[in-house]
C-alpha cells in the first residue's frame, strides 16, 4: 500500500491539515494518509506544545470519519527530538509491505537541505509537497522524487488557532467540531 506521511505537531490539528490529507489521500496515488505526531520538533520550541497524548487524541477524533486517514504516534517511543529520516527508518521496518513517501509544505522545502539525511529520504522515500503562501523558491522542486500535488492554498495555523483561545474568540470552522469540544472541555491553550 502507498502511505503518505504528514508529520506535525499538530497542536492543535485544524482544517487546513484535514484538507491537505485528504486532498494527497484522493488526488494521488496514495492510498492512506497517515498523521505522524510528533512529541517534539527539532526545529520548534516546546513552550506551548500540549502533552503528546493529547494532541494524538485530537487527531484521532479529528480523523475518525475517515478511513483513507489514520494517525501514529509512533515517535512516542523514539529518542527525542525525533529526526524524520529516523521515524522512516522505524515504519519501514515495522510496515515492510507499504510504501512510504513523505508529505510536506513548500515552505519546508526551502529548508529541506538543513534536515539529517535529506538526500536519503529522497532516494528512499521520496516527497508530496503541497503549496504554502510566502513559499520560499527551492532547488528541491525539480529533483525527481519531489512531487508537487494542486492543493488548496490555505493560511490558517496552530498559532493563530492557539492565540484566538487565548483572547477568548472563536475557533468554530477553524478546527473539527469534536476537536473544539475537546478544547472547550479541557481547557487547552488558555
Amino acid at each position: 500500500m502507498k502511505i503518505g506521511l504528514f508529520f506535525g505537531s499538530f497542536n492543535p490539528i485544524h482544517v487546513g491539515h484535514l484538507i491537505i490529507a485528504n486532498t494527497m489521500a484522493t488526488s494521488t496515488d496514495l492510498e492512506q494518509v497517515w498523521f505522524v505526531v510528533s512529541p517534539q520538533n527539532p526545529f520548534k520550541k516546546t513552550k506551548s506544545l500540549l502533552h503528546e497524548f493529547d494532541r494524538f487524541d485530537m487527531v484521532e477524533r479529528a480523523i475518525a470519519d475517515n478511513s483513507r486517514l489514520k494517525a501514529t504516534n509512533i515517535e512516542f517511543s523514539m529518542p527525542r527530538p525525533s529526526y524524520t529520516i529516523d521515524t522512516l527508518t522505524r515504519l519501514s521496518e515495522k510496515y515492510p509491505q507499504h510504501n512510504l513517501r513523505l508529505i510536506m509544505g513548500e515552505d519546508n522545502l526551502a529548508q529541506f537541505a538543513n534536515w539529517k539525511n535529506h538526500e536519503k529520504i529522497l532516494e528512499y522515500y521520496g516527497l508530496n509537497v503541497y503549496p504554502r503562501p510566502r513559499s520560499i523558491e527551492s532547488p528541491f522542486k525539480v529533483h525527481p522524487n519531489v512531487h508537487l500535488v494542486e492543493a488548496p492554498l490555505l493560511d490558517i495555523s496552530a498559532t493563530y488557532i492557539r492565540d484566538c483561545i487565548r483572547l477568548n474568540r472563536s475557533i468554530r470552522y477553524m478546527v473539527p467540531e469534536l476537536v473544539e469540544e475537546m478544547i472547550e472541555r479541557k481547557k487547552f491553550y488558555v
